[in-house]
């Protein structure tokens, strides 16, 4: 349904139907309440759904796909002929997200949720004008607009790419300059590696992945590599040109002045979230310097009848997170007693290998001065993983030194996307290293690692070797 001079009036208005927001209209509608929920595009989905985490990974996985064919050879598995089709890639991809798209409004539907299509903004606290003519007047409105990438300063040629452009495999470069070594522009330069580009990654920072455990993402850098032409870190993009047929990137690094030539330029820089636009100061809502809105653990705003969940508030930008923060809103707007109480948040890198974590880093405990027990298990040590030929990882387990209390989880290795839901689960139960270790863990299996990480935390390992005693 698209706006024009109609008025409505509804329950809870919805703006937004990423993760976050169409999971908060679902929710809604299951617990008895009219809800209209308003999107901007043609489809909903989100960024999530429709450029980003869904055809990213359908991306990674067809490039890991090829390089296990071509790395088969050394167990006796050889192919003639291997090539991957970028075209049937790209409609492969599309197919998956256009039957995710069909699947949500099928949901939608069915739950009898009214879907507004144009672009929302608050009149004042109790009404919202959408695409400047028609209004919906609500009791409460939860706000799940999401985030929107942070490009390079003004004036950059459009040929650039946002990882919303490479997502659409316009088409496959000889050379790949990517600028920014966080999540996005790992995963999005692996892709391109791994469909032929010659790929170099510029980042800002001292290191890959500022926000991950270093030891974890040691592991992955020494694996990525020879996949890569350069990594430059600790490095500063000082301008890009188009030219006739390539980029001309000017990099300053370690005090020298770097010039190199690239077929195509791809900026993943982060997120910021969309809260520009939205009418915010026609309420009482209140939005800090960078633009997120302040909640409580009920995802109230400090309009009460006003909530906010996902990307536009504090905390990891993930649909995860939104996901559960829009059953929370919907919850408490149905005055259910709910509250986002979670004590982690897993978050997951799909590189190769992958890198996820959940709860309290090594590094983190060092900052705020929290003594902890460290037990590492390295995947070379387990059967499972020689078996799939990739030992390169491993699980951390910090707890508690008196009590055992697990208070994070870290893991690099293949499936480390899969695994960390157990750590996860142990955090927000209040497990203990006991916990974890007594739990009989499917042999052969690389979930075997979580258990084994939790006996050397212990001192309790049977498959490493102890430390030597003095």
């Amino acid at each position: 349904m698209v706006m024009g001079s109609l008025n409505e009036e509804t329950e809870v208005a919805v703006i937004g139907s990423g993760p976050g927001g169409y999971v908060a209209a679902l929710r809604l509608a299951d617990l008895g309440k009219d809800v209209i929920l308003i999107e901007e595009r043609e489809r909903p989905g989100g960024t999530c759904l429709l450029e980003g985490c869904i055809p990213s990974k359908a991306l990674i996985n067809a490039v890991e796909l090829k390089d296990s064919a071509q790395n088969a050879s050394r167990i006796g598995l050889s192919f003639d002929n291997l090539r991957l089709d970028v075209d049937t890639l790209r409609k492969w991809t599309t197919g998956i997200v256009d039957g995710l798209v069909k699947g949500v409004q099928g949901l939608l539907e069915r739950r009898g949720v009214e879907m507004v299509h144009g672009r929302a903004e608050f009149k004042d606290s109790h009404t919202l004008l959408v695409d400047g003519s028609g209004t919906i007047e609500f009791q409460h409105c939860i706000i799940a607009t999401g985030s929107n990438l942070a490009r390079l300063p003004e004036g950059m040629d459009p040929a650039v790419w946002s990882s919303g452009e490479a997502l659409k495999l316009p088409y496959v470069p000889e050379s790949l300059a990517v600028v920014g070594g966080g999540y996005i522009g790992l995963e999005m330069g692996l892709v391109y590696s791994g469909l032929g580009s010659k790929v170099s990654v510029v980042e800002f920072f001292p290191h890959l992945l500022m926000g991950a455990d270093q030891d974890l993402v040691g592991i992955m850098v020494h694996h990525i590599t020879p996949r890569l032409e350069e990594i430059l870190v600790g490095s500063r993009v000082r301008s890009i040109e188009k030219r006739e047929k390539d980029f001309e990137v000017v990099i300053e690094h370690e005090g020298e002045i770097l010039t190199r030539s690239f077929q195509q330029v791809l900026v993943a820089i982060g997120r910021r979230p969309n809260t520009e636009s939205l009418g915010l100061e026609n309420t009482q809502i209140v939005v800090d310097e960078q633009g997120f809105i302040e909640i409580d653990e009920e995802c109230r705003t400090s309009e009460p009848h006003i909530f906010a969940i996902g990307d536009v508030t504090h905390g990891p930008m993930l649909a995860h997170k939104a996901s559960r923060e829009g059953k929370v809103a919907a919850e408490v707007i149905a005055e259910h007693d709910a509250a986002f109480d979670n004590r982690a948040i897993p978050a997951v890198v799909y590189t190769d290998p992958e890198i996820a974590w959940a709860g309290l880093t090594e590094h983190e405990a060092e900052q705020r001065g929290i003594p902890v027990r460290v037990g590492r298990f390295p995947l070379s040590a387990l059967g499972r993983a020689r078996t799939l030929g990739r030992t390169d990882g491993l699980v951390k387990i910090i707890s508690d030194p008196q009590s055992g209390l697990v208070l994070g989880v870290g893991m690099v290795g293949l499936h480390a996307s899969e695994l960390i839901a157990e750590g996860t689960l142990a955090l927000e139960m209040g497990a203990t290293l006991e916990d974890l270790m007594v739990t009989i863990h499917p042999h052969p299996t690389l979930s075997e690692a979580i258990m084994e990480a939790a006996e050397v935390a212990a001192g309790t390992a049977v498959h490493v070797n102890p430390p030597r005693k003095l």
